[in-house]
């Protein structure tokens, strides 16, 4: 085909133009496996840091009961639930991830999404489980789009500001808007974008708030367009479009439309084992791959070093410090791979409290962690890492992670998918097995859904709902 010089009406095309029938099977197996991991890391995001005070502020922006706050099952308008839901999804470091494109999309559009399907469904015009799957997975063909498309270092937050296009997309499709309108709202979207990287460098809880920034956003953008309220449309490629101010004007359209022909990229998907920044499970995977081999102990290790991508060494190859933030520990690969050493695991337990973050034990290791920037000319890839230990012995081990446990090429199984799924409900305080059980299931079988909306209530404990099981 001859590429465009303006993707994005191809872009809301394919989104219009694909229904749940044009998925294959394994597209909507994955979009399914994806689905309950974000649903299980949102109900466990209730954890993360500051939510009473962030659902404090959440609530001051309007009266309404649209949609529900995943746990705590509080009702508030769309806006504030896709905000909420957003934050409590990427908080934890947990959410899924797509490598090549180096972002989250799940987290700003299934906040989103969930929070629009609740207040279609209170209104009587309920989003039934078949839409709902096309909806998302060509929504994640378009975050995923921008991600490939971005030739240049990452600059900004790309799951915040790319995810936001990719929600507008999702939910324009549910509209039943034309193409044309979908793009307009698009446009609607560019002009609320955010999410800059110093959250990230200094560890701040406003990285998981920018998400919801964008999750809120996309209700917006939508609301205004139904309005007739509509934005400028060359908001990609135009002279102050998105890949020339966002991604520093580095961009090949003609390899992210390749991309997305290869494959729905919701079959690109990549779980995050641990509840730590993506760029670290390298580490932790080669660390896990030597221990099982050599048998050793953190006691017994001299030094660790590891050699890995630009983009790893840019942003987790920051030093450990001695009382870190959560945000900070969890993006500091110094700290995780010592975790990983000391405690056998690395799970959302170590990023809480003084205890763990300050622990000496885990410091005195992490200070010995050297991260080394290879060769690799790739702005975005993630691998592969060299991890090489040494021994108080003298011995020296090392291992070349190609794919970090996680990725679709060294995935996940089902049951790791549903442990890790159980690890986070039950994180969560008052929510039952007997729910999680149902909200699976439903998942499992959710072409037959009517309305999706009555999956949120599942997503609160009892005593939240008012419902018994």
């Amino acid at each position: 085909m001859t590429v465009p010089e303006n993707p994005l009406p191809w872009l809301v095309d394919r989104v219009v133009g694909t229904t749940y029938d044009a998925l294959p099977a394994n597209a909507v197996e994955k979009a399914k496996t994806f689905l309950i991991d974000t649903f299980g890391v949102g109900v466990a995001g209730c954890r993360g840091f500051g939510l009473d005070r962030i659902i404090k502020v959440a609530e001051s922006w309007g009266a309404g009961d649209e949609a529900t706050i995943w746990a705590g099952g509080r009702r508030v308008p769309a806006p504030a639930a896709a905000f909420v839901n957003a934050y409590q999804i990427h908080t934890l470091e947990f959410d899924c991830v797509n490598e090549d494109a180096v972002l989250h999309p799940f987290a700003t559009i299934l906040s989103a999404v969930m929070a629009y399907c609740e207040r279609r469904s209170k209104a009587g015009h309920p989003v039934n489980g078949r839409d709902f799957l096309a909806a998302v997975a060509m929504s994640v063909d378009v975050s995923i789009f921008l991600g490939k498309a971005s030739t240049g270092p990452i600059r900004f937050f790309r799951p915040a500001a790319a995810g936001g296009f990719g929600a507008v997309a999702a939910l324009g499709k549910l509209e039943g808007l034309d193409a044309g309108t979908i793009i307009r709202a698009i446009g609607n979207q560019y002009g609320q974008t955010s999410g800059t990287l110093q959250p990230h460098v200094e560890g701040s809880p406003l990285l998981g708030m920018q998400v919801g920034f964008n999750a809120r956003a996309a209700i917006a953008s939508l609301d205004f367009a139904r309005e007739g309220i509509l934005g400028p449309s060359d908001v990609l490629t135009g002279r102050y479009g998105y890949f020339r101010l966002f991604e520093d004007d580095r961009f090949d359209v003609a390899h992210g439309i390749r991309e997305l022909e290869a494959h729905f990229q919701i079959e690109r998907m990549s779980h995050k084992p641990f509840p730590s920044g993506r760029l670290t499970h390298g580490a932790i995977d080669g660390l896990h791959r030597l221990r099982k081999a050599h048998g050793f102990t953190a006691d017994d290790v001299e030094s660790i070093t590891c050699e890995v991508p630009q983009i790893v060494a840019r942003l987790v190859g920051r030093p450990d410090i001695p009382d870190p933030a959560p945000n900070y520990a969890k993006l500091c690969l110094g700290f995780v791979a010592a975790t990983f050493l000391v405690h056998g695991k690395v799970d959302v337990e170590h990023f809480i409290g003084d205890a763990m973050l300050r622990d000496p034990r885990t410091h005195a290791l992490a200070s010995r962690v050297t991260v080394i920037q290879d060769d690799n000319p790739s702005h975005s890839a993630m691998t592969p890492q060299t991890v090489t230990v040494t021994l108080k012995s003298g011995a020296t081990h090392s291992v070349v992670v190609e794919a970090a446990y996680g990725h679709p090429d060294n995935p996940l199984s089902r049951a790791e998918n549903l442990d890790k799924f159980w690890r986070c409900w039950r994180r969560a305080e008052g929510m039952e097995d007997a729910a999680g059980e149902e909200l699976i299931a439903t998942i499992d079988g959710i072409e037959k859904v009517a309305d999706v909306a009555a999956i949120t209530r599942l997503l609160m404990a009892p005593r939240a709902s008012g419902r018994s099981i």
